[in-house]
């Protein structure tokens, strides 16, 4: 929970704030857990929503609301193709990597970043993400999709300064996290 809140936030010491928001909450909320989900699913869910409330709370609006964003569905093709099928595990544990692929992470949209640490970087079933989140299975995989290109397109130019490739995100995910 801390890594999700960590990714989410960005920031070590608002990710510590939302764990101790999260597990008061659930501390609270114990009497009243029904037992629908797991456990751990239902405090994902409660580490997730502590974060976005911090998020909202802190974000100044700069979005247009007229303008679609990364999750309405804009055009996602890619602009940059690299060939990621080849990358040393060492360079995957490279710091620059790590920092490239955070970065990245950063720019996300909150509804893509969220599905993509829960499942690709902390692991979580399609259907526990769903759980956690609130939303249909389909959704989770639509959004993970999204997330992966779009995270994709960003790292492309990191990967084409002569840096080999990669074999699947996931242990891109893996191993630079």
């Amino acid at each position: 929970m801390y890594n999700l809140a960590l990714r989410l936030m960005a920031d070590p010491h608002e990710a510590e704030d939302v764990l101790q928001e999260t597990f008061i909450s659930a501390f609270r909320a114990l009497p009243r857990f029904e037992g629908r989900s797991q456990l751990g699913t239902w405090l994902y869910r409660i580490a997730y929503n502590a974060a976005l409330m911090r998020l909202r709370k802190r974000r100044v609006r700069t979005e247009s609301l007229d303008e679609p964003g990364v999750a309405e569905g804009v055009d996602l093709a890619p602009r940059q193709f690299t060939d990621w099928t080849a990358l040393p595990d060492k360079l995957l544990l490279r710091r620059e990597l790590r920092d490239s692929l955070n970065a990245a992470l950063l720019t996300l949209p909150e509804s893509l970043r969220g599905v993509f640490v829960l499942r690709d970087i902390e692991g979580l079933s399609t259907a526990e993400t769903a759980a956690a989140l609130a939303l249909t299975e389909t959704n989770v995989k639509v959004r993970l999709h999204r997330a992966r290109l779009a995270l994709r397109e960003k790292l492309s130019a990191y990967f084409a300064s002569g840096a080999p490739s990669a074999g699947s995100h996931k242990e891109l995910v893996s191993h630079a996290m």
